[in-house]
């Protein structure tokens, strides 16, 4: 049987995506730069983990990693795929603070669009 084993965004700038989810997510971390990641990036003619074109965040044990990859073109029109989270009081305070914008309201969750238009809800839990 399959499982999801990571999560792959198409997105213009992955470092500041990648650091905007990880900080929304409990668990969730920007993977460390060590030398061989360094040297990847020269390899590739990369400045530096801010203009890594793919870069990964890591996900607790059990559930899947998400990757950030830079993508040719802009976001345009609604997500075919979206994540739900669930947050207990304040969440929505702290997803704002990190850059989430509100698209929409209803009374069971709240439509939030992370800081490159990607659509996400919010519900209580």
């Amino acid at each position: 049987m399959a499982r999801i084993r990571d999560l792959v965004v198409d997105c213009r700038h992955p470092a500041s995506l990648a650091r905007f989810w990880a900080a929304a997510l409990d668990g969730y971390a920007v993977a460390p730069y060590d030398a061989q990641e360094l040297e990847r990036l020269r390899a590739l003619g990369v400045n530096g983990p801010e203009e890594d074109p793919v870069v990964l965040v890591e996900g607790p044990q059990g559930l899947p990693n998400l990757f950030f990859q830079q993508g040719p073109e802009p976001k345009s029109g609604k997500n075919r795929l979206h994540v739900d989270l669930a947050g207990a009081d304040g969440e929505l305070e702290r997803l704002l603070s990190l850059g989430a914008a509100v698209i929409a309201r209803s009374p069971e969750w709240v439509v939030l669009a992370d800081p490159e238009g990607n659509e996400f809800c919010l519900m209580d839990g």
